[in-house]
């Protein structure tokens, strides 16, 4: 009897080692899978930032149309701070309001495909609105650009 304890004993070791080692396996690639979701948002913030650096000097060197740039910029934006850090539509109101005006607005085929008089009404609108938010926009587009680039 003294002998049968000792093998239950032993096993119940054995069992206790297997089961240790398969905990820390299972800890292993949590933390592994853990680090490469960090290593993939930081390459996907890293992007987000790139991109919004690139639309903002193209709209401050007037490289592209403000309303593409205030539609392009307010996209990316979204995903950047997606938990709300800032409140964009007051920090970068004059993107925000250019972004309102054009978000609805078709563009390439179902743009192509509207009727041309239609076309020409939207393209009236978005050209004022460039027009009275221009000052608002290329501040905003500074401003974006400085915290992006120091952030």
């Amino acid at each position: 009897m003294h002998t049968f304890g000792i093998v239950i004993v032993a096993i119940g070791v054995l069992i206790v080692i297997a089961l240790s080692f398969y905990a820390g396996s299972l800890l292993r690639q949590l933390k592994e899978k853990k680090q490469l979701q960090q290593q993939k948002q930081a390459q996907r913030h890293a992007y987000l930032k790139e991109s919004i650096t690139v639309i903002c000097k193209a709209m401050l060197e007037e490289q592209c149309e403000l309303s593409e740039g205030a539609l392009r910029v307010w996209v990316l934006l979204d995903h950047l701070y997606p938990l709300r850090e800032i409140n964009p539509e007051t920090t970068y109101a004059g993107i925000f309001q250019m972004y309102r005006v054009v978000k609805d607005m078709p563009t390439h085929e179902a743009r192509k495909q509207q009727e041309k008089a239609l076309t020409r009404k939207q393209d009236a609108a978005r050209l004022k609105a460039e027009v009275e938010l221009k000052d608002f926009i290329l501040a905003d587009a500074k401003a974006l650009l400085e915290r992006v680039q120091s952030a």
